[in-house]
């Protein structure tokens, strides 16, 4: 017999952590070699993470909503036989330190277990590891102290570092732990006093006595005649909520509009969309040939392909086009196809359609939806004619497209001027006015315009 560590796999050069969101395997369940243990999710897409090896769970690390670094160890996974060999390979450790490193995990664990028990961090509404809150118990340090702690992690995550140095400070006397609180006996003016108290937290800021004082729990909405159904938002929702409201906050977003004749790429891609799955095994639509016109587009204007970091630009060298797409939950994600603006049409194709399917399929990986530089909506596909999306943060600039539609219109020719039908659609462009000028704004989505009814019918794909 011998014990394999199933660790948190890379996801990604831009992916650092992950949360537990579901174990798909209990302990003492049986678990054959590539078969999924767990459900994790980061802060964009869902995966799952196999085991390397056949055997039995006989240990779990983390719960579930835990956080979890890459290359940490999440579960312990007993192999037999010839197995056991491949198990110290991968993990280079001999079978004669497992005891010694099974006692340490189970202590890990019972620590934890004992954190979670005799502590409650509930009234918190940030989120500690169980490392950190088992620090916390161990040195005594309250729920109110770990509020007051500038955290350097993610998104202000208090990391091990930091309520380590908090103690240090604590125990030097540089900072001065709060006194106990009895809510019973304790008069409501005492509150005060114990603010003062708090670590790194200035008495006179009102702002920072909100943050040391807990919140209050959002209290359930409740249906007053009983027919209505009140459901909680899932994960990804209140993610996509959270980015949404972030974003309008953060930029000042401005719109231009303008309408495109795209009736020469209606009917090339009639001609010829019967040949390209011949030929490619890929299904053409009009998706890839937009991406393309974008792709060029920003090349013209590099000062749409930027960033905005506090009080910085950063000026991106690579072109790496978002495009929004469906999950299995009807969710929207946007993974990003990496240099679009170096694949012909062809590539542009297999790529738009490998990351939609995998986005339904609900199979795209961590580094699928980094790194996206401008982004692309196709509001169309729902029949809306434009629209106003929201740009994807800390992108400066986003695309809808809108639906195709037959429409009369005035046909310019030697001879004079007729009425004929021709196939439009309209071009949305949100873009943030911190940085991007309606010159710039407008000019860029003019430049799109232009490439697409520019569109040669005579080209081959």
């Amino acid at each position: 017999m011998a014990r394999f560590e199933l660790k948190l796999p890379k996801m990604g050069e831009s992916v650092a952590e992950a949360t537990i969101t579901n174990w798909l395997k209990e302990v003492g369940d049986k678990i054959e070699a590539d078969e999924a243990v767990l459900e994790i999710a980061t802060d964009k897409v869902d995966s799952e993470v196999p085991s390397e090896v056949s055997g039995v769970l006989v240990e779990q690390l983390f719960s579930k909503d835990d956080l979890v670094q890459v290359g940490q160890t999440i579960a312990i996974i007993e192999t037999e036989g010839g197995e056991a060999a491949a198990s110290e390979t991968v993990n280079t450790v001999e079978e004669t330190a497992v005891p010694a490193e099974a006692a340490v995990i189970e202590q890990t664990i019972e620590a934890v277990k004992e954190t979670t028990t005799t502590q409650d961090f509930s009234s918190s509404d940030k989120f500690f590891s169980p490392l950190v809150k088992n620090i916390a118990k161990e040195e005594g340090v309250s729920t109110s102290e770990l509020d007051a702690i500038a955290g350097s992690g993610k998104d202000g995550r208090v990391t091990k570092e930091d309520i380590l140095k908090y103690i240090e400070d604590r125990k030097a006397g540089v900072v001065q732990a709060p006194k106990a609180v009895e809510p019973v006996s304790e008069p409501v003016q005492e509150t005060p006093k114990t603010v003062v108290e708090a670590p790194k937290v200035v008495a006179e800021t009102p702002k920072a006595v909100e943050s040391v004082a807990p919140k209050a729990q959002q209290a359930v909405p409740v249906s007053v005649n009983g027919g209505d159904e009140i459901v909680e938002m899932d994960r990804m929702r209140k993610l996509i909520s959270g980015y949404m409201v972030a974003s309008v906050q953060t930029s000042a977003h401005v719109q231009s509009f303008i309408e495109v004749d795209v009736t020469n790429i209606v009917k090339w891609r009639d001609k010829v969309k019967a040949a390209f799955e011949k030929r490619e095994g890929e299904k053409l639509t009009f998706t890839p040939i937009m991406m393309e016109a974008v792709a060029k587009a920003l090349k013209d204007f590099p000062g749409m392909n930027i960033s905005v970091d506090g009080e910085y630009i950063i000026k991106k060298k690579n072109i790496n086009l978002g495009m929004a797409a469906a999950l299995p939950n009807g969710n929207l994600i946007v993974p990003v196809i990496k240099n679009a603006d170096q694949l012909n049409l062809v590539g542009m194709a297999k790529a738009v359609n490998d990351l939609g399917n995998r986005a339904k399929a609900g199979k795209l990986k961590p580094d699928d939806t980094q790194g996206g530089t401008y982004t692309v909506t196709n509001v169309g596909t729902f029949g809306s004619v434009f629209g106003t999306p929201i740009i994807n943060q800390p992108q400066v600039g986003i695309l809808a497209l809108g639906a195709i539609r037959k429409v009369p219109a005035v046909i310019e020719t030697p001879e004079g001027d007729f009425i004929g039908i021709r196939q439009k659609m309209f071009l949305s462009h949100s873009y943030d006015h911190r940085v991007v000028d309606g010159a710039l704004g407008g000019s860029f989505v003019k430049r799109v315009a232009e490439y697409l009814e520019a569109f040669d019918i005579e080209r081959d794909f």
